[in-house]
């Protein structure tokens, strides 16, 4: 069960980016950052938080057959959050979740980052 979860907190960000504020923008993306990084995507599900209000954030999640990514927009306040966890079991996709979180970093084109990396690991032994 060993892993890497990666988060970052994005500050100063455009609001008038279409990725603020659109599910669908936001989950396409989403999409294409997952793919050019070698992850898999194996569903998905993004959600405006005030359908009738344009000016709302959304929030999405992209089920990865490494594990997921979750990202929310908060538009009035210029910031998103993005989590970014892999597996590491059978392979490293250490590097891959690195590409992920690089490039959703680069599309919001923020003014403040807060990064953080946690390994994740099992105990050795299962635990009696």
């Amino acid at each position: 069960m060993q892993g890497l979860h990666l988060t970052a907190d994005l500050n100063g960000v455009d609001p008038r980016l279409p990725v603020m504020r659109d599910a669908d923008a936001l989950a396409a993306l989403c999409r294409t950052a997952v793919v050019q990084s070698g992850l898999s995507g194996v569903a998905e599900l993004f959600h405006r938080f005030s359908p009738d209000d344009e000016q709302s954030g959304v929030t999405g999640v992209v089920l990865l057959a490494e594990s997921h990514l979750a990202i929310h927009t908060w538009p009035e306040l210029g910031g998103v959050t993005v989590d970014v966890y892999v597996c590491n079991y059978g392979a490293d996709n250490s590097a891959k979740a690195e590409a992920l979180m690089a490039a959703l970093v680069k599309a919001f084109e923020p003014i403040a980052i807060s990064r953080q990396s946690l390994s994740r690991a099992a105990a050795s032994a299962p635990a009696v």
